[in-house]
């Protein structure tokens, strides 16, 4: 958290002089994820996230914004049906964002741009079981990259005075595993097939926002 902190501070003191005015941000919510290259295809893991940031009004009418924050995000990939396995795998990340925001002048919402850099912190997770008739990954090697970073797109919309309600999708753009081996079997447990899949997080950020 100190190189974390440390970064922030950097970043601020490297924001443009002409700057109108600074905002400071608090954010807490949900995250709703998946890990492509698992080969479930379902946003199923629910996460929590909160954080604080800054954001730069670049004018007097705020119209092109820079904001950076840096937060805690759980992603992963949950699967519990066990069709074709079952699967509860959690990543705990320090996240930092860098975004570029423009504000619409009518509807007053904010859209968003930028690149998140991520660290892995934390990763407990548990292989729940798998059915012999389909396919499964190799469980023995199920530790993730320490590095993510991520394209960001981002809608914020006014809900009351300086509240807002944030929508916010998220993608890798460099794996965060690599060459994740997953067996086919026949019915009769022989292997049918063998294949190595690189993972990538992707990702729906839903929070509440107070701009102050």
């Amino acid at each position: 958290m100190k190189k974390t902190t440390l970064l922030l501070l950097i970043l601020l003191s490297a924001a443009p002089l002409s700057a109108q005015r600074i905002h400071g941000l608090v954010s807490a919510g949900g995250t709703l994820s998946q890990i492509e290259g698992d080969e479930l295809k379902s946003f199923s893991k629910w996460g929590v996230t909160s954080g604080v940031g800054v954001i730069f009004g670049f004018d007097r009418y705020e119209t092109w914004n820079l904001s950076v924050e840096a937060a805690y995000s759980q992603r992963g990939s949950y699967n519990g049906s066990g069709d074709p396995y079952s699967i509860s795998l959690r990543l705990d990340y320090v996240d930092i964002p860098l975004m570029v925001h423009y504000r619409d002048p009518w509807g007053g919402m904010l859209l968003g741009l930028g690149i998140n850099y991520s660290r892995l912190v934390q990763q407990p997770h548990n292989i729940l079981r798998y059915n012999p008739n389909y396919f499964f990954p190799d469980t023995n090697d199920m530790e993730f990259l320490k590095n993510d970073l991520a394209l960001v797109a981002d809608l914020r919309f006014k809900v009351w005075r300086g509240l807002m309600f944030n929508i916010r999708w998220q993608y890798s753009i460099i794996a965060v595993k690599r060459d994740w081996t997953f067996t086919e079997v026949n019915t009769d447990g022989v292997k049918k097939n063998v294949w190595d899949n690189d993972c990538y997080n992707n990702s729906l950020t839903f929070r509440l926002l107070w701009q102050f």
